[in-house]
């Protein structure tokens, strides 16, 4: 019974793997088409994301059961409790790289991103991206050294974040409304996936280090 509840546990995580690739696509796809207009992009993005949540729903209700069946305590109990709540992240991330690609579509023909803002928006992407993949790789790995870049990214997203809102707020700030809403709901979704990036990672460090501060070693 203990080698088929290690195979469980072994399954969630390979099941949160599988559902952190299928977001690293999506955001991917989901930035490139913010940056061009690539509306048959976006909708590819949002068609898929049904797929992410389908994923985790599964993986929720694997977990759930082995609550119930196996009623573990201890590490196995704190594996399981944090298996829901990354997929819980990891679903929210797929839904976010799913917004990105709604304002692309909502924007089409015209282009989502408000003049003037372009190289910041593009940086955001690269970066949500970077840190979608790390994110994967840590998943698979433990290796508590890329939790810590996964945070180094975070930091740089917050800085980009800051800045998106000090150009609308400023004096030479021309955009009209739209414009001005949707510089900021976008910078909006891309800080707050590199936020939930962390929080998965802090989970693992948790995990590893049974410290819930989520600091990870050098």
């Amino acid at each position: 019974m203990r080698e088929v509840f290690q195979q469980s546990l072994a399954d969630v995580q390979d099941r949160l793997v599988e559902i952190s690739e299928l977001v690293t696509v999506a955001i991917d796809k989901a930035t490139r088409a913010f940056g061009s207009s690539d509306v048959t992009l976006a909708e590819e993005v949002i068609q898929s994301d049904p797929e992410i949540d389908k994923k985790s729903v599964a993986l929720d209700e694997i977990a759930i059961d082995l609550l119930a069946r196996q009623q573990p305590v201890a590490t196995d109990l704190r594996v399981i409790v944090s298996a829901l709540r990354m997929s819980a992240s990891l679903e929210r991330m797929g839904d976010i790289a799913e917004h990105i690609a709604q304002l692309t579509r909502l924007r089409f023909p015209e282009r989502a991103i408000p003049k003037g803002l372009k190289h910041t928006f593009t940086e955001m992407g690269t970066l949500d991206v970077q840190i979608s993949r790390k994110l994967t790789e840590l998943l698979r790995t433990y290796d508590m050294n890329i939790g810590v870049e996964i945070r180094d990214i975070d930091a740089q997203l917050d800085e980009l974040h800051v800045s998106v809102f000090e150009k609308v707020l400023s004096d030479s700030w021309k955009g009209e409304a739209t414009a001005t809403v949707d510089a900021t709901l976008a910078s909006r979704y891309h800080e707050r996936f590199g936020d939930h990036a962390v929080a998965v990672s802090k989970k693992i460090a948790y995990l590893a280090t049974g410290d819930w501060s989520g600091e990870t070693p050098v």
